[in-house]
C-alpha cells in the first residue's frame, strides 16, 4: 500500500478505535490518524506473531488488526496519561 493508503487507512482504523474507547483525549485528525497508523503496524506485528495474518490492504481482517491495534495504543496511552 502506497503512503495516501496507509493515511486512509490509519484515519479509518483510529476513528474506529476512538468510537470503541471513548474520551476526553488531546488531539484532532492528526493524532487520530496517527493513532490509527501505529494501530495498524502494532496490530500487523502482534497479528503476525499469533499466526493472525498481516496488515496488508484494506479488507476487513486488516481493518480488523488495525483497529485492535489502535485500541490497544490508545489503552496504553491513557494509562501512561494518568
Amino acid at each position: 500500500m502506497g503512503v495516501l493508503s496507509w493515511i486512509v487507512f490509519g484515519l479509518i482504523a483510529g476513528l474506529i478505535g476512538r468510537a470503541i474507547l471513548p474520551g476526553r483525549d488531546p488531539g484532532g485528525f492528526i493524532v487520530t490518524t496517527a493513532i490509527g497508523i501505529l494501530g495498524a503496524v502494532i496490530g500487523g506485528f502482534v497479528g503476525t506473531r499469533l499466526g493472525w495474518g498481516e496488515v496488508t490492504g484494506f479488507d476487513l481482517r486488516s481493518l480488523g488488526i488495525a483497529v485492535v491495534g489502535a485500541v490497544l495504543l490508545l489503552a496504553a496511552f491513557r494509562l501512561l496519561r494518568r
